[in-house]
């Protein structure tokens, strides 16, 4: 079974995935609580599909899944995403916690635990995930709003003053669809009168410098998105 609530306005999102129906009540209960956006998988392949789906800011993963275990997703996340991983279960010894974090986990937690410390861990790995209030990250791609300086990874990527202009945009509104028209508003402004196609034209040459065509995409007859690029 899988669940949402109703969201809070920009609240984190976290994916449980746990097949103890009693501890995802009672991790969900605790994070809605805390005002994150939950979702809940009970099984290692329905957690995967999720993971896709709802790009969530930090996963809790219990290792006994059905289907595909803990640590098989926890390394198939991992090696999509740099987001939080935290791993739940009652394995104990030394050597388990070695490869829960050797599969790509930032944390591991035994069962049975208090829902206070599992929260407070929640809240230092969205803390060490949030990055400095004058970046926007998507990625591995970092734009700098001090010093106008944009990074892919550790390479610098030199752009012209509207090049930023129309990335910053995109960067605020990660996996939403932005018509042409809102980009010609947000970065030309209502009164431009120049031709519409600009913005192609600028879509074109970001994808160019960034160097990978697929993180900007395009919606035809509707837009621009910027999202993960397709396998």
């Amino acid at each position: 079974m899988t669940t949402a609530p109703v969201s809070l306005e920009n609240a984190p999102t976290l994916l449980v995935v746990e097949d103890d129906p009693a501890i995802t009540a009672l991790v969900s209960l605790g994070l809605r609580y805390e005002g994150y956006t939950i979702y809940t998988a009970s099984d290692g392949f329905q957690g995967l599909r999720l993971f896709g789906e709802v790009q969530p800011d930090l996963v809790i993963v219990d290792w006994l899944l059905p289907g595909l275990d803990g640590i098989s997703l926890s390394r198939r996340i991992r090696a999509a995403s740099e987001i939080p991983i935290i791993i739940i279960t009652a394995r104990d010894a030394v050597s388990d916690r070695v490869t829960g974090l050797d599969s790509g986990a930032d944390d591991y937690i035994v069962k049975p635990f208090y829902i206070e410390e599992l929260l407070a861990r929640v809240r230092a790995r969205l803390r060490r995930k949030t990055p400095p209030a004058n970046q926007l990250s998507f990625g591995d791609l970092t734009l700098d709003n001090e010093t106008h300086e944009v990074f892919r990874g550790s390479r610098r990527v030199t752009l012209t003053a509207t090049e930023f202009k129309v990335l910053h945009h995109l960067l605020l509104h990660p996996r939403q669809l932005l018509s042409k028209e809102s980009l010609l508003e947000a970065v030309w402004g209502y009164d431009f009168g120049g031709d519409a196609n600009i913005v192609e034209q600028y879509v074109h040459s970001l994808r160019q410098k960034i160097g990978s065509p697929a993180l900007i995409q395009t919606v035809r007859g509707a837009g621009y998105i910027l999202r993960e690029e397709a396998e």
